[in-house]
This record gives structure tokens, sequence and C-alpha cells, in this order.
């Protein structure tokens, strides 16, 4: 009812969701490359959600390509009236996506010293926080299974090009090639994962 009475108030809505994805496989590291690129991009840009977009495009494009490697996954978010209210919740899911097991690359490490043969992940873990205006049923509802998971990824690609993209926010772990994320420790860290 809430719902109805700001949309006849002409009241923009805001959602804010966050997506985690777990690929498992001797395949994966190389995905890792990506990300990290990502991650110096969106540095390098400062918080330019359309440049954030384009990489989150990519991002997503990928994912979409490694769909036989998904093992599991999880989503949460929430709907608010607010760009204010909306704006907290993007940094609290930010602070608790940072907060993750080997979530924050380390770009000042200088690892060219280091042994050749470096051990070679077999799970990463993707968490995307995005904020959004307007509504997006495929990203609004339960994606923890692989076609829902496959149509939210497709949304959140419509979403840049609608230019309705408010923030966008990339974390992954292992942060980095040579770090590995035992199955224990995404039992630890990562509880909500849903296996698909």
């Amino acid at each position: 009812m809430r719902d109805g009475f700001n949309r006849m108030m002409g009241r923009t809505r805001y959602v804010v969701c966050r997506l985690f994805i777990h690929l498992a496989g001797s395949e994966v590291a190389p995905i890792l490359g990506q990300l990290n690129r990502g991650a110096r991009q969106a540095i390098d840009v400062d918080g330019d959600v359309e440049v954030l977009g384009e990489g989150l495009v990519e991002l997503c494009q990928t994912l979409l390509q490694y769909d036989e490697y998904w093992t599991s996954a999880a989503n949460e978010g929430d709907v608010f009236w607010s760009e204010g209210e909306a704006g907290d919740y993007v940094n609290e899911l930010f602070t608790d996506s940072a907060e993750r097991y080997l979530s924050e690359p380390d770009f000042s490490s200088n690892r060219s010293n280091e042994p050749l043969s470096i051990p070679v992940t077999r799970n990463v873990i993707v968490m995307i926080t995005l904020a959004y205006e307007g509504e997006v049923p495929e990203l609004e509802s339960d994606l923890s299974n692989i076609a829902a998971l496959k149509d939210g990824l497709k949304a959140i690609i419509n979403l840049h090009y609608k230019h309705k993209l408010r923030a966008v926010q990339v974390h992954f772990s292992p942060a980095q090639l040579g770090d590995e994320l035992s199955n224990d420790q995404l039992l630890q860290y990562y509880p909500e994962l849903i296996p698909l």
C-alpha cells in the first residue's frame, strides 16, 4: 500500500541490492584478472557511474559465459523512497562486502620476487552491489536458481543501458591471483550462499 501511495506522490523508487555468485572449478581463476582490471579502473574513474556501469556490463557478460562454473548464489536488497536512505544502505553493504575474507585487492604489494608457481584457487566469490531507480522484477526476487540468476545478470546489463544505475560496487574473493579461498572459508565467510 505504501508503494502505491509513494508512486502516486511521484516519488522516485530506489532499489539497493547485492548478489553473491560462487564459481568453482579449476578454470575459474582467470576471472580474477578481469575483476582486478575492473577494480583498478574503478579507482581511476573515481566513482563515475557511467564508466563503472560499462565495467559491470563486461563482468555480467563474463559471468554469463562462466555459468557452467556457478555453484551457489544468494541475493538481498531493499526498496527506498529516499535517496539518502538508499545511499546509507549502499554504504552498509559496501562495508560488509569489504570486510569479507580476502575481498580487498592489494595494489601496493610487489609480487615480482615471488616464485612463478603460485597456487590457483578453485573458488571465486563475486559480490555485486548496486542501486538503481525504478522497478526490476528480475532482480527483486530470489536469484538462487540458474535461470533466475541469468535473468538477473541480463537485467543489470539493461539497467546500465537505460541509465538507471545510481551506484555500482564489485567485491571479490580471493582478491588476487595466488590467494586461495577454501571450502571451509566459504562456509565461514559466506554463510548465505545457496547451492544452485
